[in-house]
């Protein structure tokens, strides 16, 4: 399956277009990580604990996006949008929304 954020893939014509397809996550963040997550923002210094759930959330709906495209007969996603969202209360709660285009190249 190959993936893009363009609209086209260099090299291959559009064959098909088989519609919009999406994927979501959320993922909660827990108290330990938060809490050594707010230190390392006090003392400087990357937050590595979230950049990995941020990177599993991206991930997992990638995938979701990709299961659902072959499932309508595509081998590409072009025009692919990825939006971060916290929700929940106090914000304890990462969304990621995927989205694009099916397509057969």
């Amino acid at each position: 399956m190959i993936l893009s954020t363009t609209p086209t893939i260099e090299g291959h014509t559009i064959k098909e277009y088989k519609g919009v397809v999406t994927g979501e996550t959320i993922i909660g963040a827990n108290v330990f990580k938060d809490f050594f997550a707010g230190i390392r923002d006090i003392v400087g210094g990357r937050a590595g604990s979230y950049e990995e759930v941020l990177r599993e959330a991206k991930d997992t709906s990638i995938k979701e996006m990709m299961q659902r495209a072959q499932t309508m007969g595509a081998n590409a996603v072009v025009g692919i949008d990825i939006d971060y969202e916290t929700i929940g209360s106090n914000g304890s709660m990462l969304m990621v929304a995927t989205s694009g285009t099916a397509v057969v190249i």
